[in-house]
């Protein structure tokens, strides 16, 4: 690769345009492609690729793509324009066994695979500051880790696979971290306690994390516009249900927590934020006839 690798990020939705920018303004050549059209204002300050094949003439091909379903069919399209001394890296959740299985068909035509997903959501996209856990040979992390520091902070956590593996485990995390702050926000305003002014209160304690600050932000404006969405969520979660079932473990709070994204998703709310789980827990409280947040504040004025 040249010093400065051309580089291609395929699929530009929520998180491949940010990260797109972010990489522009380090000095990168960057290229975007995307399955389907976009709206000319989201992409107008981003280089687009006309054809698959133009994507694929890259040093580095970035997937920035929704599942593993869509990794293999665009993968499986991509695979027949690259060429030996490539690298390609996938920064989206996939399954960590469809993961060492691209790497095991690429490495025999001397084209190394990556798997790099990344947590921090848009924000940590735009701010450079994602959380970046790298599945893959050594010498291919090394080869990536450039580019991929210039969005965040990169640590090798194994072999093929092992990248996507860190990441499900991040996602059990976050998904019930999300859940144990809707719950504490639905009860604080039942208790009659401004969720707001709960954030500022906890700040800096053990209860603080990025999930109480911003989501939780989200959930007392009741403003569920999607950063990672619920159906994102809920694949990821089901994927850390297979990979406990593998382990020969079961994990009680996974699973009650991946029951509640299933509602969501039943209810019609799948496009929203992973913070809409607020949203149901309001609705289930409303529904079993539970005082109103307002009235338990009039009470306790």
């Amino acid at each position: 690769m040249r010093e400065t690798p051309a580089i291609a990020i395929l699929g530009l939705g929520l998180m491949g345009r940010p990260m797109a920018r972010t990489l522009l303004r380090a000095g990168y050549q960057v290229r975007g492609w995307n399955r389907s059209p976009l709206a000319a204002e989201l992409i107008a300050d981003i280089p687009c690729c006309t054809s698959l094949a133009e994507a694929a003439a890259a040093d580095l091909c970035l997937l920035m793509l929704a599942d593993a379903d869509a990794v293999a069919e665009v993968l499986a399209a991509l695979e027949a324009w690259l060429r030996p001394g490539q690298l390609v890296v996938d920064l989206g959740s996939s399954d960590p066994l469809r993961s060492q299985d691209h790497s095991a068909r690429l490495a025999a035509r001397g084209i190394g695979w990556v798997d790099a997903p990344v947590s921090g959501g848009p924000e940590g996209a735009a701010s450079a500051s994602l959380a970046i856990m790298a599945g893959g040979t050594a010498a291919d992390v090394e080869r990536a880790r450039p580019v991929l520091e210039a969005l965040g902070r990169l640590v090798r956590v194994g072999g093929p696979g092992a990248g996507h593996t860190a990441k499900v485990i991040n996602q059990l995390i976050v998904g019930l971290t999300i859940e144990a702050v809707a719950e504490a926000l639905v009860l604080a305003e039942a208790s009659g306690i401004d969720p707001a002014l709960l954030r500022q209160a906890l700040a800096g304690g053990f209860a603080d994390s990025k999930i109480l600050q911003i989501h939780g932000a989200r959930m007392a404006a009741r403003s569920y516009l999607p950063g990672g969405r619920v159906t994102t969520q809920l694949k990821d979660l089901r994927l850390a249900q297979v990979l406990a079932t593998s382990a020969g473990l079961r994990l009680p709070h996974l699973a009650d927590t991946l029951a509640r994204y299933e509602r969501l998703v039943a209810h019609g709310d799948g496009a929203l934020d992973h913070s809409a789980l607020h949203k149901l827990l309001l609705e289930e409280q409303d529904a079993a006839g539970h005082a109103p947040a307002e009235d338990a504040a009039q009470r306790r004025a």
